[in-house]
């Protein structure tokens, strides 16, 4: 594993950052190219993890031509060759000066990006447990680049970071006190997107909004919402694991805790055959029976009643979400969508929406169905954006700041 660096600052500003964001399934990658700024050259995602049957698509920013192909990625270290592959071009040219990670869970300790040392590496191995779905193959890609590349400086970007300094009464378990000693406490997650919404916000709205009492939504696969306060993190709906929450594709959301024991008695169902439940067959997957994508489902929920139930379920989860973290904030100035469902389903913001007039939440039916950045009526007391999400460009930027006081 990496502990030094002597690169140059030639290197640096020719040089290109490649961003790894693995999830547990699929892997997303990025390749920045460093100078006066930061530019995305390209993106790309292996999908099928853990299967012969993956695919590896790529595609070139700014035009240019893209590609796909079959690839066997039985494990997330398997995805490394194909993947370099894929820049092969670009890394002939110009030299890869650095690897970004996204890392999901940091524990009670990380608090910003951290140059993967070590002993840091180490903390990570002791976390694995925290997060069994993310961290393991995270640590793999990690360990698999650091053969690839012995002296590459590589840097993890945590998702619980953003979500550290929330209240103590946020981040408190009411479970017995000496758990907490051991960092089992609220966490928070999806935190380099909210980064990344947060920078965005400052950057299109106004003072008002960017000062104020803020809800993110970041509402894809994976599906939370965060609340900010003058630019700070006040509560959360993720907890000490990204199961927990609202309802999503295919994890289920907040559970009575109850059922663990009732299903261990009446099925004899195993901890890790509930951890699969939970996290693999659950959320809208479970509820519709047919799929864990929201687009299937808008387009059955006429004829299937499943269908039309699990998009009832997320939407309504979400609105209660709005209501109690408004009620932390003590107040709403601001409502953002972002990721998948939240930047292209129309249908779904609105029905997440429908009935919060008296938080001052106004959609414009014409704006919110043309997708614009602002989907609130004119004169509403809450504003209503969409803006789209970039964890990878939050990773290159963190990474920039990182490798920068390696000099």
């Amino acid at each position: 594993m990496h502990t030094d660096w002597s690169g140059s600052i030639s290197d640096v500003s020719n040089g290109l950052i490649l961003v790894i964001n693995g999830g547990s399934s699929t892997l997303k990658f990025a390749l920045f190219g460093m100078g006066t700024s930061l530019v995305r050259e390209l993106s790309g995602s292996i999908d099928r993890i853990g299967s012969v049957e993956g695919t590896l698509r790529w595609t070139p920013e700014g035009g240019g031509t893209g590609g796909a192909q079959s690839v066997a990625v039985p494990d997330h270290a398997a995805c490394i060759e194909p993947l370099l592959s894929c820049l092969n071009n670009r890394l002939v040219h110009r030299p890869l000066v650095a690897i970004g990670h996204r890392v999901v869970h940091g524990g009670p300790r990380y608090r910003v990006p951290q140059l993967l040392t070590p002993a840091v590496m180490t903390e990570l191995q002791r976390l694995s447990a925290y997060d069994p779905e993310h961290l393991p193959g995270e640590i793999d890609l990690i360990n698999g680049f650091a053969k690839r590349y012995t002296h590459l400086p590589q840097v993890a970007c945590f998702d619980t970071a953003f979500h550290c300094d929330m209240p103590p009464v946020a981040r408190l378990l009411p479970i017995p006190r000496r758990y907490e000693k051991l960092g089992l406490q609220r966490y928070g997650f999806h935190g380099l997107s909210y980064a990344f919404l947060m920078r965005e916000l400052e950057r299109v709205g106004t003072p008002h909004e960017t000062n104020g009492r803020v809800i993110l939504a970041h509402l894809g696969n994976g599906a939370s919402m965060a609340a900010v306060y003058k630019g700070g993190p006040v509560d959360t709906t993720m907890g000490f694991t990204p199961t927990s929450g609202l309802p999503m594709s295919r994890r289920s959301g907040d559970l009575d805790p109850g059922l663990v024991s009732y299903l261990a008695r009446t099925e004899g169902m195993s901890v890790d055959q509930f951890h699969q439940m939970v996290n693999k067959e659950s959320g809208l997957l479970g509820v519709s029976e047919t799929s864990s994508d929201m687009r299937d489902l808008l387009k059955e929920e006429q004829n299937d009643p499943r269908a039309a139930e699990a998009i009832a379920l997320f939407c309504y989860h979400a609105k209660k979400s709005i209501g109690s973290l408004a009620a932390a904030l003590g107040g709403l100035d601001a409502l953002v969508f972002s990721a998948g469902i939240g930047e292209h389903a129309p249908i779904v913001r609105a029905r997440i929406c429908e009935g919060l007039e008296f938080l001052g939440v106004i959609i414009d039916p014409v704006s919110n169905e043309a997708d614009e950045a602002v989907i609130s009526k004119e004169g509403s007391k809450v504003t209503v954006r969409v803006i789209h999400t970039d964890e990878e460009s939050e990773i290159a930027r963190s990474v920039t700041e990182v490798i920068g006081t390696e000099f």
